[in-house]
């Protein structure tokens, strides 16, 4: 069963996701040719670096939305259980 919020997060935060992950998607495509045809190593390894801090910068931003709105919401309501998941989450995303 999929799990939905309860509660808004801040405007247009869904999209900017979105198209963040879309670029990142796109750029690991191009990143996928770059392989197919042949380019140097130390191209394709730049690229890949560039792709991973993209990932990890949506990674933040999601973060960033999470406490702000999800855990406060959260916290307002005795949810506990969510606090638990985000501290599981942090370690599986630091890591």
């Amino acid at each position: 069963m999929e799990e939905r919020h309860t509660h808004v997060h801040s405007e247009g935060y869904e999209k900017a996701i979105i198209n963040r992950l879309s670029r990142s998607i796109g750029h690991l495509e191009s990143i996928k040719r770059m392989v197919e045809n042949g380019k140097d190593c130390s191209e394709v390894l730049i690229q890949l670096a560039a792709v991973k801090a993209a990932v990890n910068n949506t990674g933040k931003e999601i973060l960033k939305e999470h406490l702000e709105h999800c855990i406060v919401d959260a916290i307002e309501h005795g949810d506990m259980e969510s606090v638990e998941k985000l501290n599981k989450a942090i370690d599986i995303f630091i890591k």
